[in-house]
């Protein structure tokens, strides 16, 4: 029988290629990934990896049982659920991964409600950007995780999760008064010649505001970095940047600072779960409650933004 810990290892490798990225993925030293893969080609009486340089590569035989890693998840994680849905109610910890632009929104109002309709359940956020969120969920150091994706940027769902949605959020452009008239006038093309505050790279809303920008014409000039885009409209307040940011970042814009919302796609925030966990009581209780919810802005949601107006 094939032990589904090595399994996972085997498929961390052929995703990440590097024995030391697996190392540093479940903790432990490179010597044991290699450890434990030798000891899963005992099981599968097969070569699953090869020397490749300093480091392996997956044998055909290893690619093919990293390939049926995801399935086989999947069906013990249905089956788990199916033991704990005998339960009468949804108790013990529920770690909830949570964008730093949904703590407010999202993350706050499901505590609250789950302490009125689950009391046993003891719910844990844990402040993680999508990128950060899939290798904890995936390693069930959280249960799921409410994250977002910007559809125009064309990124493949994730393996082994499955994604409900929430809500779509626009894109909205930051800009300081005094450049409203001439935004109006003629779209953000007036703004090519401005500094811009966008969030560090690699993110993927520092690539959303790049596309916006190559689509008007132009390449902008990023002068500012901030990872946290809120914190970044106070440099847009000063009247020395503009800025463009997801609307559920804009509720309250600093004096000085107008905003707009952009036409076109924005992004979606999804809650992700590991697939087949999604009738685990604990998991289904806190979707009935996200899926329930609403877009923040909708009546009685709380922490939903005001009008997108000039401030």
């Amino acid at each position: 029988m094939l032990d589904v810990k090595r399994m996972i290892i085997l498929r961390d490798l052929a995703e990440h290629a590097r024995v030391t990225a697996v190392a540093d993925l479940h903790g432990v030293t490179p010597s044991a990934v290699s450890q434990q893969l030798r000891a899963l080609e005992a099981e599968a009486g097969a070569a699953l990896v090869e020397r490749d340089g300093r480091g392996l590569r997956l044998t055909a035989a290893g690619a093919a049982l990293a390939a049926s890693c995801e399935p086989v998840l999947a069906a013990l994680e249905r089956a788990e659920a199916a033991v704990r849905a005998l339960d009468t109610e949804p108790s013990g910890e529920l770690a909830v991964g949570c964008a730093p632009s949904a703590l407010a929104t999202v993350a706050a109002p499901l505590v609250a409600e789950l302490a009125v309709r689950h009391p046993r359940l003891r719910p844990r956020i844990v402040q993680t950007d999508p990128e950060e969120a899939l290798p904890l969920l995936r390693g069930r150091r959280l249960d799921l995780a409410v994250t977002y994706a910007y559809p125009l940027l064309g990124a493949p769902p994730a393996p082994g999760t499955t994604a409900v949605p929430l809500f779509d959020d626009p894109l909205c452009l930051a800009l300081p008064q005094t450049l409203l008239p001439a935004y109006e006038r003629d779209g953000l093309a007036a703004l090519r010649d401005s500094a811009w505050v966008s969030a560090p790279a690699p993110s993927s809303c520092r690539e959303m505001l790049l596309h916006a920008c190559r689509n008007a014409g132009f390449t902008p000039r990023i002068a500012h970095e901030c990872a946290d885009l809120r914190s970044g409209l106070w440099l847009v307040a000063t009247g020395q940047a503009v800025s463009i940011l997801p609307g559920l970042l804009c509720d309250a814009p600093p004096p000085g600072t107008a905003v707009r919302q952009l036409p076109g796609a924005g992004r979606t925030l999804d809650v992700l779960v590991r697939s087949g966990t999604e009738s685990r009581p604990a998991v289904a209780a806190a979707l009935a409650v996200l899926t329930a919810s609403g877009a923040p802005g909708a009546p009685g949601v709380p922490g939903a933004p005001g009008p997108l107006s000039a401030r």
